[in-house]
């Protein structure tokens, strides 16, 4: 077994003797979704290194730490190399709720297409709170997990040939556009992503380079910790603390072992 299944077995709590087959991919989301953390906090530091397997084996699973889309991806996409899957990674842009549009930073959303049996999933452990923590099919049909509802719908838009919509669990309503992907351009060399990395560091709109942000799922709900508000959602109720310096640094310790 190599050092990157190792490690990432261990980072989320796995046996090292666990076969993992597609009927328990689930269980490995979820997992993965509560021990390593969506955070920015590397590139608010400006301490972003190359992306190469390498690097983000030593981040995500020697310093565990942990990391935005396109590193999350990443290490999941080799780790499931490793264990027999066939993956392939893929760009996609994020909607704006708020305003009801496309994200103007372009395709820096990073996920995974997984083919089974001749079928076509999405896999995603990189996309903050709204995790489907379940392979969804590229059909149409919805999946539920226990944070939410997910479907894949087939679009012909100049932003992708998809579009991953969810129902969260306690939050929405209604179906609600994550964002469109692109599954004719498929990657294999991470260090693709490199170009992501700086225009999420650099460009003005960049959601990710203004202020920290640390998310991850806990096992009644999730918790979001930037420098001035801490959210905690518990079995549908949602508490929101506004914080200093010294509650951020108690609170990071807290929740997210740094």
């Amino acid at each position: 077994m190599s050092e990157l299944n190792t490690l990432f077995r261990k980072r989320i709590g796995m046996p090292e003797d666990e076969t993992i087959t597609f009927a328990t991919l689930g269980n490995v989301l979820e997992k993965t979704a509560k021990a390593i953390p969506f955070e920015n906090l590397c590139m608010i530091a400006n301490e972003t290194n190359e992306i190469t397997r390498e690097n983000l084996l030593n981040k995500l699973l020697v310093k565990n730490e942990g990391g935005l889309c396109y590193e999350l991806n990443s290490i999941l996409y080799f780790f499931l190399l490793e264990n027999g899957f066939q993956v392939a990674l893929a760009r996609g842009i994020v909607y704006k709720q708020a305003t009801q549009e496309y994200q103007s930073i372009g395709r820096t959303h990073v996920t995974i297409l997984l083919t089974h049996e001749g079928r076509k999933y999405l896999v995603d452990t990189g996309f903050g709170g709204n995790l489907p923590l379940k392979p969804v099919p590229l059909t149409g049909e919805t999946v539920t997990s226990s944070n939410g509802e997910f479907r894949v719908k087939e679009v012909n838009s100049d932003h992708g040939d998809y579009v991953l919509e969810m129902k969260l669990k306690y939050k929405d309503t209604e179906w609600r556009i994550g964002y469109a992907f692109d599954s004719t351009k498929l990657i294999s060399d991470v260090t693709e992503f490199n170009e992501i990395q700086t225009v999420i560091g650099e460009h003005p709109d960049s959601p990710f380079n203004k202020s920290p942000l640390v998310t991850r799922l806990t096992e009644s709900g999730n918790v979001t910790l930037t420098n001035s508000t801490f959210t905690k959602w518990e079995n549908g109720v949602v508490t929101k603390e506004g914080i200093d310096e010294v509650r951020y640094r108690e609170l990071l310790r807290e929740w997210f072992g740094k």
